[in-house]
């Protein structure tokens, strides 16, 4: 029976489990089947028609000619009471299934997760990247990160940590992702403390925030390779936030078709 395009999903060994359904449950609701990759249970043989490159612990700054730096955290803004129902229950399960580690970095899954993308790059299947997913796509291409972000923001725009949709983000009318969300702006959540900085070989910013944040990043002569900041499978409340599995699972299986 056709289960329609096969899309992997990058992860940690340990924890990341919600992130996983979450991320897996967006996919199968455009009618594609998700299947989970970590560092001990790799890619193999199976063929992939797109990937999700999953967020989670920082990308070693080695990766991009830097040394480790100290983090800077903050927090908050407005939502629905569905976007609050929602956080709640996910912020709850994230609680539960958190799997603690003093481990800053995880080298085997950047190192896994590097090959991935350089193989969609090479290959043309698509892939979304979300949040840390975004930045090491940004940095396979040769890009830079931000370690930490304060910098960025005042007392009166504190850096919102959350992970309902608290942050208002522009999106680039010319961009790929604006022809897939159809939109010039959209709220997103917020749970990283780490974002783009120099951009990578042929990468464009589709997204920022109005102090020049960059939410998200694109390389427009590749057939689908987005990368996000937020975490849009959090928001499976959001139609639009949807739209960017719909417009990933869309392109793998025209992809997997002229591949046939």
């Amino acid at each position: 029976m056709d289960t329609g395009p096969i899309i992997g999903v990058t992860g940690p060994d340990r924890g990341g489990y919600i992130a996983w359904r979450m991320t897996a449950l967006a996919i199968q609701r455009c009618h594609a089947k998700a299947v989970r990759i970590t560092p001990s249970r790799p890619l193999g043989k199976l063929r992939l028609d797109g990937v999700v490159i999953g967020g989670g612990t920082d990308v070693d700054p080695f990766h991009y000619g830097q040394e480790s730096e100290p983090e800077a955290r903050q927090a908050m803004l407005h939502s629905t009471v569905l976007d609050w129902l929602v956080g709640l229950v996910l912020g709850v399960f994230r609680a539960v299934f958190a799997t603690w580690s003093n481990q800053d970095y995880d080298p085997r899954r950047d190192h896994l997760e590097k090959d991935i993308i350089q193989h969609a790059l090479d290959k043309k299947i698509p892939v979304l990247g979300i949040c840390r997913g975004a930045q090491l796509m940004n940095v396979v291409l040769g890009g830079s990160l931000h370690q930490a972000i304060g910098h960025f923001y005042t007392e009166e725009t504190s850096n919102i940590r959350s992970i309902l949709p608290r942050k208002t983000i522009a999106i680039a009318a010319d961009s790929h992702l604006h022809s897939i969300l159809e939109s010039r702006s959209c709220s997103v959540n917020a749970l990283h403390n780490q974002s783009i900085a120099a951009l990578g070989e042929d990468i464009a910013v589709s997204a920022a925030e109005s102090n020049g944040v960059v939410q998200a990043i694109e390389k427009r002569d590749h057939p689908f390779f987005i990368g996000v900041q937020w975490h849009p499978e959090y928001m499976p409340q959001s139609d639009l936030q949807q739209g960017l599995f719909r417009g990933l699972v869309r392109c793998a299986a025209r992809c997997a078709y002229r591949a046939a």
